[in-house]
């Protein structure tokens, strides 16, 4: 009997306080997200560190590729952003998409990479429910605003350094692949 009492009491599910405490929100792991600072009105917006290329697109958009890294699991991944310049508010985002029949919204799934010296083209990565490894829930760019991107590749073989990028409506990119 007091075997099962000690039993029972080292069960317990009371608190002694000793439970590690929650990752902090700067400890949280994001995926596909640039580093972010808050902005001059307290909003978190991304960082770019560099500029590798910027395109012109329709309608006063301009893209701008800001990372092309290329990492040791084999993904490349880029990111930058889509800036509308005009004069209206932008919402013919569903050319970007491509065929995507998995997602709700839009997206940049209609992106591509084309290694001109390997001469192949890389669709966006894919999960097994068809969805991208991209930016999604793209339905409205206001004019004026500047919203970051990203899109997931299988990542060309290292003797590849540059790379086409390819969202349709922009002009193509070449891009410098790191790491």
């Amino acid at each position: 009997m007091a075997a099962f009492v000690l039993a029972l009491a080292g069960c317990g599910g009371g608190d002694d306080g000793n439970a590690p405490e929650p990752p902090k929100s700067s400890e949280a792991k994001t995926q596909g997200s640039a580093p972010q600072e808050p902005g001059a009105s307290g909003s978190v917006n991304p960082v770019p560190t560099q500029v590798l290329a910027t395109a012109n697109g329709e309608d006063g958009m301009v893209m701008t590729v800001n990372a092309a890294i290329r990492d040791p699991g084999g993904f490349l991944t880029v990111s930058g952003q889509l800036k509308n310049g005009g004069t209206v508010d932008y919402v013919k985002t569903s050319a970007w998409r491509g065929n995507e029949l998995t997602q709700s919204g839009t997206s940049i799934a209609g992106v591509t990479v084309i290694d001109k010296v390997g001469k192949k083209r890389y669709y966006v990565l894919r999960d097994t429910d068809g969805r991208c490894s991209c930016t999604t829930g793209i339905a409205l760019i206001e004019k004026g605003k500047t919203i970051p991107f990203f899109a997931q590749f299988p990542a060309p073989p290292p003797t590849s350094t540059e790379v086409d990028f390819t969202l349709p409506t922009f002009a193509t990119a070449t891009i410098k692949i790191s790491g």
